[in-house]
């Protein structure tokens, strides 16, 4: 037996951009059990439903986090619709679609930027985020905003996209595709990143099931799961299957992710081709009364809505439960036993967004 001591990890880290901290149990260079202290920046995002009445809740919520800011917005559009037996339009289903598909790119691409930046390859993360920008640049072009979007409301969306806004969206994606398909080979099939993420960090379909992993981090471990087979906004028109892979390591989520983003753009061609004319939104009259659990798949995975109206324009109760915090378990599970130089990376296998957690 070697000499046990428990290291710090976080919550300043300079490979990781997310405010985590980990008490690791060592034993020489193997980590026992980490151990997590999350807690650095509530802001008490939910108890606002008190001040904000349920239409500017939309603003509020999308502020969860700078990253999924669209998915947030919709998701609790979604809750509050559920309840006031609201119906979207078809044109607003599918420009909120197309919007969901650009920020699972976007993201992704963020977090294939922070693995290579993890593990050392600078010049692959300047790729991954070069790509990235060019999908904000469309997020500017239809929303005006390139962290904070506002174009969802109650009732459907605020904006629209012309044909020309529509055609530079495909194009874009067009170089995205042809772009990724180059890097690809590098995340997947180069030697020196193949001995960093092979065999580490393992969670089986069994461990990612009993724990409650979600997303990307689930799938990786084979757990068949896809909230956008639900069929929430333009989903159930759209032919897609979930992806999946049985390895359960970090190579494997990084597979899914890659995969995800073909994926991505593929839906974004069959909504493009799909979209309808007409109306954007309809208008809401009167108040929500009722509660409504409202589940879709964000980039990281499945993320909660519950909404409690009680007949005023105020919320009883509005929560969120982010697909961060359901995979820390699973995260967990996975720094047991693997060596001290992979935290940085098992710790990002997640995908972590510590303020989506800390609301």
């Amino acid at each position: 037996m070697g000499k046990q001591s428990i290291i710090p990890f976080g919550p300043q880290h300079p490979v990781l951009p997310e405010p985590i901290h980990l008490d690791l149990v060592m034993e020489d260079e193997k980590i026992l059990e980490a151990v997590p202290s999350i807690g650095f920046v509530h802001r008490g995002l939910e108890s606002l439903v008190e001040k904000k009445d349920y239409q500017e809740m939309v603003y509020v919520i999308e502020r969860t986090c700078g990253i999924c800011s669209f998915m947030h917005g919709m998701g609790y559009c979604e809750s509050i619709e559920h309840i006031m037996q609201v119906e979207v339009p078809a044109r607003g289903r599918f420009l909120r679609t197309i919007w969901c598909e650009m920020s699972r790119i976007h993201s992704h691409l963020l977090w294939l930027g922070l693995l290579a930046d993890a593990f050392g390859f600078e010049s692959l993360f300047y790729q991954c985020w070069r790509m990235r920008e060019k999908i904000l640049d469309m997020f500017e072009m239809t929303t005006g905003g390139r962290v904070i979007f506002s174009v969802n409301k109650v009732g459907g969306v605020l904006k629209d996209m012309d044909e020309d806004q529509i055609r530079q969206i495909l194009e874009t994606i067009d170089w995205i595709e042809k772009e990724l398909t180059k890097i690809k080979k590098t995340f997947l099939f180069d030697y020196t990143v193949e001995t960093r993420l092979r065999g580490v960090g393992v969670l089986t379909k069994e461990q990612a099931h009993d724990l409650g992993a979600v997303g990307p981090f689930a799938r990786a471990s084979g757990v068949v799961l896809d909230l956008r087979k639900r069929g929430y906004a333009a989903y159930p028109e759209l032919d897609f299957e979930p992806v999946t892979s049985e390895d359960g390591d970090c190579w494997a989520r990084c597979e899914v992710r890659i995969n995800e983003i073909f994926q991505a753009i593929d839906l974004i061609r069959q909504a493009s081709a799909k979209i309808p004319a007409g109306d954007l939104a309809v208008e809401v009259k009167g108040n929500p009364e009722g509660e409504y659990f409202m589940r879709v798949e964000q980039p990281r995975g499945e993320a909660v809505y519950f909404s409690k109206g009680n007949g005023t324009k105020f919320l009883d109760r509005m929560r969120v439960r982010t697909p961060t915090f359901a995979n820390i378990p699973g995260m967990l599970q996975t720094l047991k036993g693997a060596d001290y130089a992979d935290v940085p990376i098992l710790i990002l296998t997640i995908d972590p967004c510590i303020s989506c957690t800390e609301r």
